[in-house]
């Protein structure tokens, strides 16, 4: 397959957040459906297979925060296989609501102790750009899909120059 035809290869990760953002670029799929299916390859996306690869992605969408090491090390090596990283929706790109917790006081962090030792969290909820380089970012709770979709576009236009 010669450079102009071929597929952008996709990765779609969720960390901590409610994946709203999953739902909207699903919806956004549903219009688009004909003309990604040529131009994409869905190479890891939970919400559309069962059987996701992660080796190289052209461009990885990140929704969520980053709330402990194990993320913090999946975020590293989707950085590291991705040409492109797109930080999604506000708990990616800001941390918050998921983040809320780094704003409690005394007393609600000593009620939630037993929860962050139990789920091995980090001291603090990350944004995505705390942990890893991010090419762009696409705010939002959830993210407005004409700001999305002109993201993609503007990566697509700049992959193809590649």
């Amino acid at each position: 397959m010669d450079n102009e035809h071929k597929k952008i290869k996709i990765g779609w990760f969720t960390f901590s957040c409610c994946e709203d953002n999953t739902i909207v670029m699903t919806e956004i799929m549903n219009d688009h459906w004909q003309e990604w299916k040529k131009l994409f390859d869905f190479r890891h996306a939970n919400v559309l297979k069962s059987k996701n690869i992660l080796d190289e992605l052209d461009i990885a969408f990140v929704e969520g925060a980053i709330a402990s090491e194990k993320h913090a090390e999946k975020l590293r090596e989707i950085r590291e296989k991705s040409k492109k990283l797109v930080a999604v929706g506000a708990c990616a790109v800001v941390g918050m609501p998921a983040a809320q917790r780094n704003y409690f006081n005394e007393q609600q962090k000593q009620e939630i102790e037993f929860l962050v030792a139990r789920f091995a969290a980090l001291p603090k909820v990350l944004k995505v750009s705390d942990v890893v380089k991010v090419d762009a970012e696409v705010g939002g709770c959830p993210m407005d899909p004409d700001k999305f979709l002109t993201a993609v576009a503007g990566l697509v236009e700049e992959l193809k120059k590649v």
